[in-house]
């Protein structure tokens, strides 16, 4: 369905009935990430609710730098989509950058969040205190900083670069074709440009407030994943102001979902049956 909020609308999936669940997907995804995680909600009892985030898929690519496509104005299309949806309570998962937004969502209304799921991507302070590993698996998120030459080095050759980095992606090119429409790349990257600028990448550590402590939170990371260190969720840990549960994902790469959906539901569906 399609939601137009103030400043955009989103392409967004909602099914089933019960206690609702908030999927956050990252890049370069849709909610379509969340295809083989829906149906396992829904028979659970739980209500899906599956935006595309702006600049993503099919939701709208505003006009207007990577301003409009700061972490704040994700969460802030969030907050407008549950009043739209008539959502009050809910649950919270997030992958890649997806995490990120919801780290920030819950940090503005902690209140409403029954439960927070980390999915590859933890806190941003742990990030950072993963070293040197980290920051060398993290070397893409400079390049795109690059308006320009990112988009160059990622679509030349029939999107050879990004067809590269996403070479574990099982929905590879399902997910580079809505890329190819003008401005759909520019749009894409634009949450790095504006959530993680290269200041914050490599600038003196700035003061990161710890996930509210009336929010459980569950981190969830595979062995497989080549951007993200096992210390950068386990660290989280450290970063978490309430109950706290890691879960280790073997066999399986950075789009844990899709590789090992069965292991992922069941992880999922134990943690949000715990806090409904």
């Amino acid at each position: 369905m399609r939601v137009e909020l103030a400043e955009v609308t989103l392409d967004v999936e909602v099914r089933g009935e019960g206690p609702v669940v908030l999927l956050l997907h990252g890049f370069p995804d849709s909610h379509h990430l969340w295809r083989r995680q829906v149906p396992a909600l829904n028979a659970a009892g739980f209500r899906t609710v599956a935006p595309t985030l702006r600049g993503f898929g099919g939701s709208d690519r505003p006009e207007g730098g990577s301003e409009a496509y700061h972490p704040a104005k994700h969460v802030g299309d969030l907050l407008e989509l549950l009043a739209r949806l008539e959502v009050d309570g809910f649950h919270l998962v997030g992958h890649d950058w997806g995490s990120g937004v919801a780290q920030g969502l819950v940090s503005v209304v902690p209140e409403r969040v029954r439960s927070l799921s980390l999915l590859s991507v933890g806190h941003i302070g742990a990030i950072r205190d993963a070293g040197w590993e980290q920051r060398k698996r993290s070397w893409y998120m400079l390049l795109f900083q690059f308006a320009g030459l990112a988009e160059e080095w990622l679509s030349r050759d029939g999107f050879a670069g990004l067809r590269e980095m996403l070479a574990e992606h099982p929905d590879a090119e399902s997910v580079i074709e809505p890329l190819r429409a003008p401005g759909a790349l520019t749009a894409a990257l634009n949450v790095y440009r504006a959530g993680l600028p290269a200041e914050v990448q490599f600038g003196p550590e700035l003061p990161v407030p710890p996930l509210p402590e009336s929010v459980p939170v569950l981190g969830v990371w595979s062995t497989g994943d080549r951007f993200l260190t096992e210390r950068s969720m386990v660290g989280t840990g450290e970063r978490v102001g309430g109950p706290w549960r890691y879960e280790r994902v073997e066999e399986a790469g950075h789009w844990l979902q899709l590789d090992r959906p069965e292991v992922v539901n069941d992880l999922l569906l134990g943690f949000l049956k715990e806090h409904v």
